[in-house]
């Protein structure tokens, strides 16, 4: 028997979003139903909702979720009823080329739920990165489900789904950070303040915030941002060396994925840094460096997929790391809203207004 819920669907490109009714069909083989908790507003939901990501409207929106499973499909043995969970969106294979060398959080075949939700009216839905979780309930592969320990709060819990794993994994999984390293975090919307809480998990001593907005710095500053820079005001290249001896700093992340922001992050690294690109940059953008300077600097240039994270080994450990005091989750959470709000919640994140909103269900 089919579920009939509420979500919340963007129909056209710009268009407000709108409180649809949703039918999600029981789980077939490999599937699971998961009852929506509490799900965050992300900037990809609104990449979604503007045709950023791909024009296959109407879209069922929200991806950045936990909840706790309601029912299975044939087959499903990696979580029951009654679990609580996390969703992700790269529900690894086992069997692509990458999961094959060993390098799950690559997965090229990931996976997806088979069937469709639709409108009452038969229209099918398109859900964001495989999941639509701004609904009461919502259909997946069972893969997408990672458990966790149900002690911590839906609200809290959700966001590892994308914008802090995404941050913290820039860090810790693709950047490297280890203990005693100076780290630069350009952007410091959610993304970038997850990256530089991961930072400080990692042990880096010097992890300096940039920024436009020197209310975004202060929100860094409470993540563990040791020193902040406020680009629009002074060098931020000359500002970073000015901080770590003259020579830059082992580790520079990307958290905008603008062109320019790029090249600040290449120019304020040390010889033989890294830098990491977590930002995602529009299809037209593109990056101009000297082949020099590339060569010369030595290091390592990197983009960061999701924190090049592997859902069931992370999601976990730091679930387990924010019960035991040691990762502010809470923190990111600005405000608690209910499905009639999010659109609301787009222009506030839009402004710069909140690290997240989170929708309660």
């Amino acid at each position: 028997m089919a579920y009939e819920v509420k979500g919340v669907v963007a129909r056209g490109k710009g268009a407000p979003v709108s409180i649809e009714t949703i039918v999600v069909p029981d789980p077939g083989p490999g599937e699971a139903v998961v009852d929506v908790q509490a799900c965050g507003v992300c900037h990809t939901d609104l990449h979604y909702r503007e045709g950023g990501i791909n024009d296959d409207f109407p879209f069922l929106l929200g991806h950045e979720a936990a909840g706790v499973v309601s029912a299975v499909g044939e087959g499903v043995t990696n979580v029951e009823v009654g679990d609580y969970v996390v969703l992700n969106w790269r529900a690894v294979c086992g069997q692509c080329r990458a999961c094959l060398k060993g390098q799950p959080h690559y997965c090229f075949g990931t996976h997806n739920a088979a069937q469709k939700m639709t409108l009452t009216d038969g229209t099918v839905l398109s859900p964001a990165l495989g999941i639509g979780a701004f609904a009461e309930k919502t259909l997946v592969h069972s893969g997408q489900c990672t458990k966790v320990d149900p002690r911590a709060p839906a609200t809290a819990a959700g966001l590892l789904g994308c914008g802090v794993m995404a941050g913290v994994g820039a860090a810790i999984n693709t950047g490297g950070v280890q203990r005693g390293e100076s780290v630069a975090v350009f952007g410091c919307g959610g993304v970038g303040d997850a990256a530089v809480a991961g930072a400080k998990l990692a042990g880096a001593t010097t992890i300096i915030a940039v920024d436009i907005s020197d209310k975004k710095l202060e929100w860094a500053k409470g993540f563990g941002a040791t020193h902040t820079v406020n680009s629009s005001q002074t060098d931020a290249v000359e500002a970073i060396k000015g901080l770590t001896g003259g020579f830059g700093v082992d580790v520079a992340i990307d958290a905008v994925g603008h062109p320019k922001v790029f090249e600040q992050a290449f120019y304020a690294r040390d010889l033989a840094g890294r830098v990491v690109m977590v930002g995602v940059p529009t299809p037209d953008m593109e990056i101009t460096l000297p082949a020099i300077e590339i060569f010369g600097r030595g290091g390592a240039i990197k983009s960061s997929w999701y924190g090049d994270c592997l859902p069931s080994r992370d999601f976990p450990m730091l679930v387990d790391l924010y019960l035991q005091g040691r990762f502010p989750l809470d923190d990111f959470v600005s405000e608690t809203i209910s499905l009639d709000q999010v659109e609301d919640a787009f222009h506030k994140m839009h402004a710069g207004e909140v690290l997240r909103s989170v929708v309660v269900l």
